[in-house]
């Protein structure tokens, strides 16, 4: 299937499934194939448009893994969830042999973190007519959080994903396919990652593409109502509802089915308008 964004409900909600030790929120959860697949079907029946599948943590102070790591974490769950599901399906990856693997199996969208900065990354998205999420991050996540500083953290994400998405579409993806993802938590504070919260319509307009928000369980949060995770997931549902409010098109999340709910509140709220 070519991706284009048009093909996406209003208020998309992507389910994030970590085949990983070492992920801020549930690494070692999933970490089996079959548990992976197994999570993956249940974000589907409660109501996820998208799957994200990631085999590298990108948590503050994350050390890389190797290509082969990798490929033998998310694959397995890429083939068993394609097979089985017609969801569309995303992976998380910075990898362009990571992503031509996953693309070579059906998957749809490349969740690239790194916002393109590897140029082959999207030239491998371009030649498979997929669709791509540019994503800001300030450093690496090994190093991203120690002491991140902006003159304006909005003016410099929006400069920096206008050029990213320049740069995808020269490299011949189209338009239509480019997400694009201010990166909360990537090399932020908590002042930063509100004010970014706070600015999706600006950051929309100005870059011209679709914006997806992932604020899913981070430390932001917790700053503002604790560590405890369910608190953590009301929080994120009120971002849910903030973000689409504001014309966010995608929020990625954990927890599903409560923004599922906030979806569904802001599309009939809309209709009856």
């Amino acid at each position: 299937m070519v991706f284009d964004v048009s093909c996406l409900p209003q208020c998309a909600v992507m389910g994030i499934v970590n085949v990983t030790p070492d992920s801020f929120s549930d690494g070692g959860r999933y970490l089996a194939s079959k548990d992976a697949i197994s999570h993956a079907h249940s974000l589907i029946e409660k109501g996820a448009s998208i799957i994200d599948i990631g085999g590298e943590s990108t948590r503050p102070g994350a050390v890389s893994i190797s290509v082969d790591e990798e490929l033998d974490r998310i694959m397995p769950v890429v083939v068993g969830v394609r097979e089985s599901s017609s969801a569309l399906l995303s992976v998380d990856t910075t990898k362009p042999s990571v992503a031509r693997e996953a693309l070579l199996v059906g998957v749809d969208i490349i969740n690239d973190v790194s916002g393109g900065s590897n140029p082959e990354m999207l030239e491998v998205v371009a030649e498979f007519d997929a669709g791509i999420v540019l994503m800001h991050m300030q450093g690496q996540p090994l190093s991203m959080q120690v002491a991140p500083q902006y003159a304006n953290v909005v003016d410099e994400v929006a400069d920096y994903l206008v050029r990213q998405k320049y740069l995808a579409t020269v490299s011949g993806i189209r338009a239509e396919a480019i997400i694009v993802d201010p990166g909360i938590g990537f090399g932020k504070t908590v002042e930063h990652n509100l004010a970014l919260l706070g600015s999706v319509v600006e950051l929309r307009d100005r870059v011209g593409a679709a914006v997806m928000i992932g604020a899913s369980r981070k430390r932001t949060l917790a700053a503002i109502v604790g560590d405890d995770e369910h608190a953590r997931d009301d929080a994120t549902m009120a971002v849910s509802v903030m973000s689409f409010v504001q014309g966010a098109a995608i929020v990625r999340v954990h927890d599903v089915s409560s923004s599922v709910l906030a979806a569904k509140w802001i599309t009939t709220r809309q209709a009856a308008a």
